[in-house]
């Protein structure tokens, strides 16, 4: 079938519409007159992959990678990045339009960031395949639980895109090859860290190989034999502390590489500087960071001189937050665990007096948090970032239709380039 493509969807892909049904075009953009080609039929919608394209748009960009369209990490490099992000506003905007029925006042200037090797998070799947020649290290395949046959990645630093190749000959070596079903990439300010999954214990040959390795490519080598808690340093043991730094704000991260952290560091410190610019928190404000996680935003909001009670259902989470507020010597942030999707009129009320307050939810947002607000006792102010538009959205409705909020702001933060995840920020004010 030949179309013209409308529009891009949260996913990235081309819209089009056949006799009044949605075709869902992988690999097409807005404008475009394409041949595609249906792989999957539903009552509603189709989804299709792109085959031909006739008239190709001005935002086409050539795709850095090799393997993108066979990878499944990227579904947006054919598209030049500063159209990336204006497609993502886009999603944004009708999210708050449709879903929430509400408009920023204001629409934030985009974040931008470098569009290449910015991931200092990544979780890679390791598996012995030998009709490919050996073992596999990389991303799925796009709608496949195959590993892509790669051996670089431009969305990883140089650095560690460069390992890929040389930790396949490195894993074909160990007498576990078959028992590593996944590498964990975790960079800081000053060690690179890979996490590997063992099923079964290394021998002691497979331990000289790893130590080699290590030595040879300037990394340290964790191991996970069971749950994210069991991993721990196997070498070298004098490496230095994982960590990443927010130096605007004089504050420095330690974390065990399987804790959450953005994987965007460069993102990450813009984020938190505009975060607190909208917040503008004040000495003897009283302000709670909701979803705090290791305490991203609220050791730095305490560097203000306010009151800061960061709230996290993580208690490994809290432990790590409390320890950073220590190692930071910030005595006015404190760290308590709780359940926010399961929060109350009451569970909030009891948090006493707030002046504003900061929500990082996750992908599930925080619908109970803002239905529970006491319309009597708001915070004046909120910041809400979001790694997700429909909830955002969702949570804006209550907090303006609701809880009398105004919505005086929303943007786009490019935290993931040639993805289409779509993280974003919002304020809102009484």
């Amino acid at each position: 079938m030949t179309v013209i493509v409308e529009s891009l969807d949260q996913e990235g892909r081309g819209v089009a519409h056949v006799e009044g049904k949605a075709v869902f075009i992988e690999g097409a953009l807005p404008g475009e007159h394409v041949t595609y080609s249906v792989f999957k039929k539903k009552p509603n919608y189709d989804q299709a992959t792109v085959k031909e394209i006739h008239r190709p748009s001005a935002m086409r960009a050539v795709p850095k990678c090799s393997y993108f369209g066979i990878c499944g990490g990227c579904s947006m490099q054919h598209l030049e990045p500063s159209a990336q992000v204006a497609a993502k506003q886009r999603i944004l905007e009708d999210n708050l339009k449709h879903i929430g029925k509400v408009s920023p006042e204001i629409i934030f200037r985009p974040t931008y960031g470098t569009p290449w090797g910015y991931r200092h998070r990544a979780r890679m799947s390791v598996k012995f395949v030998e009709k490919k020649g050996g073992v596999l290290v990389g991303f799925h395949e796009k709608r496949s639980s195959f590993i892509a046959n790669m051996d670089s990645c431009e969305v990883l630093p140089a650095r560690i895109s460069a390992l890929i190749k040389p930790l396949r000959d490195m894993f074909s070596g160990l007498s576990i090859l078959n028992r590593i079903p996944q590498v964990e990439v975790a960079l800081g300010d000053h060690v690179d860290i890979l996490v590997l999954r063992i099923l079964d214990p290394l021998s002691e040959h497979d331990e000289v190989i790893l130590k080699a390795f290590a030595d040879q490519h300037h990394i340290q080598f964790w191991l996970q034999p069971q749950k994210e808690d069991s991993a721990y340093p196997f070498y070298p043991l004098d490496a230095p502390m994982l960590s990443y730094s927010l130096p605007e704000f004089n504050v420095t991260m330690p974390y065990r590489p399987t804790e959450f952290t953005q994987v965007n560091a460069g993102i990450n410190r813009i984020l938190v500087r505009r975060g607190l610019q909208l917040l503008n928190p004040k000495q003897g404000e009283r302000i709670v960071d909701l979803f705090c996680g290791l305490g991203n935003f609220t050791l730095p909001i305490a560097r203000s001189g306010a009151e800061v009670v960061g709230i996290e259902g993580s208690l490994e989470l809290v432990r790590r937050a409390q320890s950073n507020a220590a190692y930071n010597h910030i005595t006015n942030a404190s760290f308590m665990q709780a359940n926010l999707f399961d929060a109350t009129r009451e569970s909030i009320a009891d948090l006493g007096h707030l002046d504003k307050m900061l929500i990082d939810p996750p992908r599930d947002g925080a619908f109970a948090v803002v239905n529970a607000l006491n319309e009597a006792h708001l915070p004046h102010r909120i910041v809400y970032v979001s790694c997700s538009p429909s909830t955002l959205a969702r949570d804006a409705e209550v907090l303006v239709h609701t809880k009398g909020y105004k919505l005086k702001g929303a943007g786009v933060i490019n935290m993931f380039p040639h993805t289409a995840h779509i993280e974003s920020i919002a304020l809102f004010e009484q």
